[in-house]
């Protein structure tokens, strides 16, 4: 995966180096921060493609780093922490994290998950199929932009909300499980599936909702799924 730069963001020095090393050997050119505020330095001098992103670290943790970034950039963020429970799991989903990988992890594993978000952003940035624009009441899906609008106001998605977002209005009206949007959409087997896809429906939502507790556009069928209202 020739010409891609990673951030790898962690105060350990010695999982930055093992990271960078399976990086390197894919091709990937590998950056390297101590914590949040050296990775958001990092951030304005080079071209980033994707970044793994500590959550425990000192000056600015993984979850405040995430917060500031997604005011600027949409790009992939991949979280690592300590810690197994869920809580730093949907802390890091909401602030707006991609994917999460728990330590101690297998650098294999690691490196199949940067590979797939760096798929999925090029993807999404390089798209090349037939211009079409979805509208639904108000809310518009610009396929050949990849842009959201709400009554003509851009809103400011991440790849994953993106690819959600795009999932639903190109079937508005059709209900998807849990299980049937992260397949879609992680194009990876959906385990532990139904706190991640949730906590990005909830981020949706309060982007594209006037009243995210009573939306307009994206429903919920209880009980089966998810729907973008026709």
């Amino acid at each position: 995966m020739n010409d891609y730069s990673v951030l790898v963001v962690d105060d350990e020095k010695e999982i930055r180096d093992v990271i960078e090393i399976y990086l390197k050997a894919e091709g990937i050119t590998v950056l390297k921060a101590k914590d949040g505020i050296e990775a958001i330095e990092k951030l304005h001098e080079h071209t980033i493609h994707l970044i793994i992103l500590d959550i425990m670290m000192p000056r600015m943790d993984g979850i405040a780093t995430t917060f500031k970034i997604r005011e600027e950039k949409n790009i992939p963020i991949i979280m690592l922490s300590a810690k197994s429970e869920g809580t730093d799991k949907i802390l890091g989903l909401q602030v707006g994290a991609d994917d999460y990988v728990t330590k101690p992890f297998n650098p294999m594993e690691l490196i199949a998950r940067v590979k797939s978000q760096l798929r999925r952003y090029v993807t999404l940035g390089t798209y090349e199929g037939v211009e079409k624009v979805i509208d639904l009441k108000g809310l518009s899906l610009d396929q050949s932009a990849k842009e959201v609008s709400v009554d003509g106001t851009p809103v400011k998605l991440t790849p994953i909300e993106y690819k959600i977002v795009e999932l639903l209005m190109t079937n508005a009206g059709r209900v998807f499980s849990i299980n049937d949007i992260y397949e879609r959409v992680w194009k990876e087997p959906s385990y532990n599936a139904e706190n991640t896809v949730a906590v990005h429906i909830r981020k949706i939502r309060e982007k594209i909702e006037i009243d995210p507790k009573n939306p307009r556009y994206l429903k919920v069928v209880w009980g089966i799924g998810y729907k973008m209202e026709k």
